[in-house]
């Protein structure tokens, strides 16, 4: 599963805004497989391309604004086509549109997004956060109305597990509904000080065991770390999640044998 390991970048924005990369080269050297990008900080993409064709790291996806997904399709594509991606991600949206209009408005447009560039092979998901549960449409929080595991709704999920967890679900529990249906997960961690910030993982209260082998289960095709705020250096922060990752797919790999 080591191949499946990627990093958000948003995780180490500082870092990528003062010499992009060498952030990328330093996560290839440590282990990592991807990197999930989330924006470029005025670096030419295709320079940050050529990075990952020197390093053999791989795009876990691009994280888009959900304006941009609206009015900027094309230019998405040919930047993912650039780092050779297929997943476009909206990974948040502006707080005047968390209404029920708002997010029948979201849903439209992503699906409409998702029907476009199906037969050229891209793949549009939704990464949430709490907020969607605060609003409810049909009957349902926002959330699950826009990502319904329908045959015919074309939305993947991209399911953030802190979230998840702090909204007051079972992650593991939560994502059985999305077999089949998400291509990539979010694995953050949370403090045990009652989940009041993030954590490296492992250090936190998330179990992220069975999170793991449902996805090998289920057609989770990268497992991307993203840690939102990072208590010292962020790049110590991503090394001490890719070393309890690694642990943790040792003892699985032990119980599995």
């Amino acid at each position: 599963m080591r191949e499946k390991l990627a990093v958000q970048l948003y995780t180490l924005r500082k870092e990528c805004q003062q010499h992009f990369p060498e952030v990328l080269r330093t996560l290839a050297n440590r282990g990592w497989a991807g990197v999930q990008f989330a924006g470029f900080h005025d670096y030419d993409p295709r320079e940050l391309a050529s990075v990952l064709n020197e390093t053999g790291l791989k795009a876990a996806g691009l994280h888009v604004g959900f304006d941009q997904i609206a009015n900027k399709l094309d230019q998405i594509v040919v930047e993912a086509e650039l780092l050779q991606t297929k997943d476009i991600i909206c990974p948040s949206v502006h707080p005047s549109m968390r209404t029920e209009s708002g997010y029948r408005q979201i849903k439209r447009t992503l699906q409409d997004a998702a029907v476009h560039l199906r037969e050229r092979g891209f793949r549009i998901s939704y990464h949430n956060h709490a907020y969607e549960f605060d609003t409810t449409v049909d009957g349902r929080n926002a959330l699950d109305f826009m990502l319904n595991p329908d045959e015919d709704n074309p939305i993947l999920a991209e399911i953030d597990v802190y979230w998840i967890r702090k909204v007051g679900f079972d992650p593991a529990a939560y994502i059985e509904t999305y077999t089949g249906r998400m291509p990539i997960i979010h694995l953050k961690d949370m403090t045990n000080d009652d989940g009041q910030s993030y954590a490296e993982i492992g250090t936190g209260c998330i179990d992220f065991k069975p999170i793991l082998q449902w996805g090998e289960r289920s057609g989770v095709e990268w497992y991307v770390v993203e840690q939102d705020v990072c208590p010292r250096d962020a790049m110590d922060c991503v090394d001490t999640s890719y070393t309890n990752i690694m642990r943790l797919l040792s003892e699985l790999e032990v119980h599995t044998k």
